[in-house]
């Protein structure tokens, strides 16, 4: 994979792209039911608690110019780091088909041609940006996010034009729930942050733009989203173009937002391979992961993703915790073992926390308490272990 070093301002249109999705202001209608006020609250506290982790695990893969994937191996050893490596394959390859059915299935609200074409359609375009690459993007990229964001500002003025909110149920989520979804987005893009930081020129300035940006933006799509449920009380996003006249603009949106957003799980699928199977390119995977998954858009339902993210976020929320005590607070490096059975044993009490955590209303999620808590038990344990040793 190319090796060129990253602007900030780079890092910041990628990281742009990852907020402007569908799929977000698809979760933001979930929200709807808290009401504007509180569902703004949960909104934006839950993208500090995601987007904080996700600086932190994008600094580690910056600091030692590794990606997502290799900085695994800090933690967990070389061959302990190949489990979050073939995991990670999967979820991206998961990321990839949802969001193409999403976004195929939108632009044919706003164009009706069949979704099947418009998943062969968005799934080429992510091939198209595959194959040019992600140092020969910065054009495109700045064009692209430019138009992204003028028709966004319209969307919006569409959907807040009048004021007046027609009223949604209040029943169907708490506070804890709409918050434990807004840390979702930010803590999916956790095992693949690093993949884009590792080549950044400055990596601790390009991380911390590329967490903000990101986080900015991704509260900007779940309000359009929540905001389309309470003041429209339409869910379907592309309806709502298609009645503001928006048509090709919309449509525009639509596609654009998508092949931005899906290009990185699918380049990121690419640069996971890399540290499963060293001698595939993977440019090539990345190439397969975008066929995968428009051929998985085009055969199954996707409808509704929060089992999906709940699991993204039961399976690498432990993970990171552990990387982060290990980098930040314990200053360990155990990417000289073949396994790290200690953390491995710790991750499996965290994914096991997480699920169990999720039977339970807390008011901050339970992503945060969980990754607290795996962070304090990889504390301890190492303590206890040198003092045994000593």
């Amino acid at each position: 994979m190319e090796e060129k070093r990253t602007s900030i301002f780079e890092n910041g249109l990628i990281w742009f792209g990852a907020g402007v999705s569908i799929a977000e202001i698809l979760t933001g209608t979930y929200i709807a039911p808290l009401g504007f006020g509180k569902g703004l609250l949960a909104i934006i506290l839950g993208h500090i608690i995601g987007c904080t982790m996700l600086f932190f695990a994008g600094l580690i893969g910056g600091r030692v110019r590794k990606s997502a994937m290799e900085t695994v191996k800090l933690s967990f050893g070389q061959k302990g780091s190949l489990l979050f490596a073939l995991l990670n394959i999967l979820q991206l390859v998961g990321w990839t088909a949802i969001m193409i059915y999403d976004g195929a299935l939108a632009a044919n609200s706003a164009l009706e041609a069949g979704a099947w074409v418009w998943c062969l359609v968005i799934g080429a375009l992510i091939i198209l940006w595959i194959l040019v690459g992600i140092k020969n993007l910065g054009k495109i990229n700045t064009v692209a996010m430019a138009a992204l964001f003028v028709l966004t500002i319209i969307l919006c003025k569409v959907i807040f034009g009048d004021g007046s909110p027609v009223g949604v149920s209040d029943d169907g989520i708490s506070f804890g729930a709409a918050l434990e979804l807004s840390v979702a987005m930010p803590l999916s893009w956790l095992p693949l942050i690093s993949d884009y930081t590792r080549s950044a020129k400055e990596p601790v300035k390009a991380t911390a733009v590329s967490a903000v940006v990101y986080g900015l933006v991704s509260c900007w799509m779940y309000v359009i989203g929540m905001g389309a449920a309470i003041y429209t009380g339409e869910y379907d996003v592309a309806q709502i173009m298609v009645k503001a006249g928006l048509g090709i603009a919309g449509l525009l949106i639509i596609v654009l937002s998508t092949v931005t957003t899906t290009f990185l799980d699918a380049y990121s699928a690419g640069v996971s391979s890399e540290t499963v199977f060293p001698k595939w390119s993977g440019k090539w995977v990345a190439v397969g992961a975008a066929v995968i998954g428009t051929v998985a858009a085009i055969i199954y339902p996707m409808d509704n993703i929060t089992d999906f993210l709940y699991l993204i976020g039961s399976v690498f929320a432990p993970m990171i915790a552990i990387q982060i005590a290990d980098f930040f607070i314990l200053k360990q490096d155990r990417s000289n073992r073949q396994v790290s059975a200690q953390n491995l044993i710790i991750w499996l009490v965290g994914f096991v926390i997480y699920r169990l955590l999720m039977n339970v209303d807390i008011v901050v999620g339970n992503t945060f308490p969980d990754m607290l808590i795996t962070i304090l038990i990889c504390v301890v344990v190492s303590k206890l272990r040198r003092d045994n040793a000593n």
